[in-house]
């Protein structure tokens, strides 16, 4: 019998990369078998009614778009009475989650781990009502990612980001920069400050930007990493903090790197989030949890995933 596969493909990621590429993915699926059905995104959101709508019966989804697509179909699925196996084909502009599980931003490669049928499973964050894959995050910088256009991003890919976060918007908002009263209650304590930055991540690298020691990141162990900055004076103070983060120079006092499980983190008012490097919305309280081994996801051997083997 043929596998039956979902095929959502986001036309408007990346470069518009995944356009022509629509016919070499079906091809290359249907020549080994696959039943194929293709369905295309058109406004936010799109991708997690698609799978909700159409995904039961089928025995693979297969998302071809970015972090953000990936982020809106893995949502679909979770919301699923059985959840699919999900493949991940990046075109999109940074494709974060794809560089941490390995899988290269080249249509035919990716295209080719999917086939192999080699895959992990990786562990999701549920923030509030809402899961994300690799990323939750607030503060200075955050709104650079959601606000970048996407004509903007076509243009010039990941240099989109890094000029309009470090040269256009960064700068601007340094000027002004105010932090937010946060009451942060995870695994091993609370604690309550003034907060300019905070991500709570799994992955080995975020915007391209800031990367974290793959030796100490674990996609399967049911815990995420979280970066909370405080007490900055100014503008060169927060770029020296980036640059701290970026060198993994953590101190314990003003830069502070924990794992945790689970958090709530509350405030005097609402805060605006990013997930996945999309707009999450405005919250003064957010409940966060790990969903351990939530989602099988097409991907070659990797270190930074223990097994199941090695759990047991």
């Amino acid at each position: 019998m043929k596998r039956k596969v979902l095929l959502i493909i986001n036309p408007m990621a990346g470069k518009k990369k995944s356009q022509p590429a629509t016919f070499e993915i079906v091809e290359k699926f249907s020549h080994i078998g696959y039943d194929f059905t293709v369905k295309t995104t058109t406004c936010p959101g799109d991708a997690t009614n698609i799978v909700k709508k159409f995904g039961e019966g089928f025995d693979l989804v297969v998302c071809c778009g970015g972090d953000g697509t990936l982020n809106e179909t893995i949502n679909g699925v979770m919301a699923l009475p059985c959840r699919l196996p999900v493949g991940y084909i990046p075109t999109g502009s940074t494709n974060d989650l794809a560089a941490t599980l390995g899988i290269p931003p080249n249509i035919r490669k990716a295209t080719q781990i999917i086939l192999s049928r080699s895959a992990n499973m990786l562990d999701l964050g549920l923030f509030n009502t809402r899961y994300f894959c690799y990323v939750a995050s607030f503060g200075v910088g955050t709104e650079i990612s959601y606000t970048t256009s996407q004509t903007m991003k076509n243009i010039l890919g990941h240099s989109a980001y890094l000029l309009n976060g470090f040269v256009i918007k960064l700068a601007h908002l340094l000027r002004n920069i105010k932090p937010v009263h946060l009451r942060v209650d995870y695994d091993d304590g609370i604690i309550e400050d003034d907060f300019f930055f905070g991500a709570i991540s799994n992955a080995s690298c975020v915007a391209g930007l800031f990367k974290y020691d793959e030796g100490d990141v674990r996609l399967d162990d049911g815990i995420f990493e979280m970066i909370l900055v405080r007490r900055v004076s100014g503008a060169a103070d927060a770029f020296e903090m980036f640059r701290k983060i970026q060198k993994r120079e953590y101190d314990g006092d003003r830069l502070l790197y924990l794992k945790t499980r689970r958090a709530v983190i509350t405030g005097e008012q609402a805060v605006p989030w990013t997930l996945d490097g999309e707009y999450g919305g405005e919250h003064d309280t957010v409940n966060f949890e790990v969903v351990p081994r939530a989602i099988k996801i097409s991907s070659p051997q990797n270190p930074m995933f223990i097994g199941k083997e090695r759990r047991e």
